[in-house]
């Protein structure tokens, strides 16, 4: 199968060497976001703004797949504080619909430009 590389400009463009998700046949994988808003490239501020920012994020990335983030079947979450596990639960009860995907949150020193939560999926579509 043949890989088609994905990119949206209603998402921050990859600010290193790699796309923003990578399509073969069905499965998308989306790659980590941060909290940047795309206009600006410049980190929205706190918790629930950049955990709303990363879903907006995730979710634009797979509509230009011709997914959605309900087509998640895996999404890993990285915190720089796990007490923040709360915010990403809500946030994500929010941007998705049962039956909700296999998750791991992770806690990690830091993330890139001062980030306080990243989040990247992998998404089955029936589109291909």
């Amino acid at each position: 199968m043949k890989r088609r590389i994905i990119a949206s400009e209603e998402a921050p463009a990859a600010i290193g060497p790699y796309a923003q998700a990578v399509k073969v046949g069905a499965t998308v994988y989306l790659s980590g976001q941060i909290g940047l808003d795309p206009a600006s490239m410049t980190l929205v501020e706190g918790i629930e703004a950049q955990t709303e920012r990363v879903f907006a994020n995730l979710a634009a990335v797979a509509q230009a797949a011709g997914a959605r983030l309900d087509d998640a079947v895996k999404i890993n979450i990285y915190l720089t504080d796990l007490g923040n596990f709360t915010v990403v639960n809500e946030a994500m009860a929010r941007h998705l619909s049962q039956p909700y995907p296999a998750r791991a949150t992770v806690g990690v020193k830091e993330l890139p430009r001062g980030a306080l939560v990243e989040a990247d999926a992998v998404l089955v579509s029936g589109e291909r």
